[in-house]
């Protein structure tokens, strides 16, 4: 991997920025996926528990070890899973958020060094507009729109789900559309980062210019260097 230059051009050090992005949403995926897995092994549905059972002196009754360990497992990778894909959706969200905000910025003409977030009084980061300008000259634009709508309708479930269980009751129907919707809800994370890895594509095409400026840029001080040399 290559280290960061402190004289990085600023397109190198916003990709850069970008692609640190991806390397953090990347790492929860993969740990969300982990925790997926472990939380698998002890799935009360396709494990069977051993019925032998013990006896605790001083106690009444026998206990089922085997059961418990499971019981106990199931919280412990259940809670891993939660904080996992909580952690992955965040990640996910700041680097698909990011990244259209840098596409916007170098299509806006602007030269950031790197990826800029507001961040509340906790320091939390604060996700910006998730929104790219259409790209018509962009042969991917039309899949980055498709990405966009997919993880906007994922939002607006878990948005619509969220008001439903806020509620102080809820119908029959209000919770089978509230568990649907929180369904729903479960896939941003992925929409997000799939919509990130599109978005990171576009800004790829967005600093072609930039890039090939700085090009020039080097060549002609090359060109200039090699002219004002004195001849042998």
């Amino acid at each position: 991997m290559r280290k960061p230059d402190q004289h990085q051009h600023w397109t190198e050090s916003l990709f850069d920025s970008v692609y640190a992005l991806y390397e953090t949403a990347r790492e929860y995926q993969l740990a969300h996926q982990a925790a997926q897995i472990t939380a698998s092994t002890v799935d009360f549905d396709r494990r069977r528990t051993h019925p032998g059972r013990i006896t605790l002196t001083g106690r009444s009754g026998t206990s089922e070890p085997h059961g418990r360990a499971q019981r106990i497992l199931h919280r412990l990778y259940h809670a891993l899973e939660t904080d996992t894909r909580r952690h992955f959706e965040e990640a996910a969200l700041l680097y698909a958020s990011g990244t259209a905000w840098a596409v916007r910025a170098v299509l806006n003409g602007e030269h950031p060094a790197h990826v800029a977030f507001q961040t509340t009084t906790r320091g939390d980061l604060v996700p910006p507009s998730l929104e790219i300008p259409s790209l018509d000259t962009w042969a991917g634009g039309p899949a980055l729109g498709a990405a966009y709508t997919a993880l906007g309708r994922c939002m607006q479930a878990a948005e619509y789900g969220e008001d439903l269980g806020g509620q102080e009751y809820i119908s029959d129907h209000e919770a089978t559309q509230m568990h649907t919707a929180l369904d729903i809800a479960r896939g941003t994370p992925t929409a997000a980062f799939a919509y990130g890895l599109l978005a990171q594509r576009a800004l790829d095409f967005a600093l072609l210019e930039p890039r090939r400026a700085r090009e020039r840029e080097i060549a002609l001080a090359r060109a200039t260097a090699q002219s004002d040399q004195p001849t042998p």
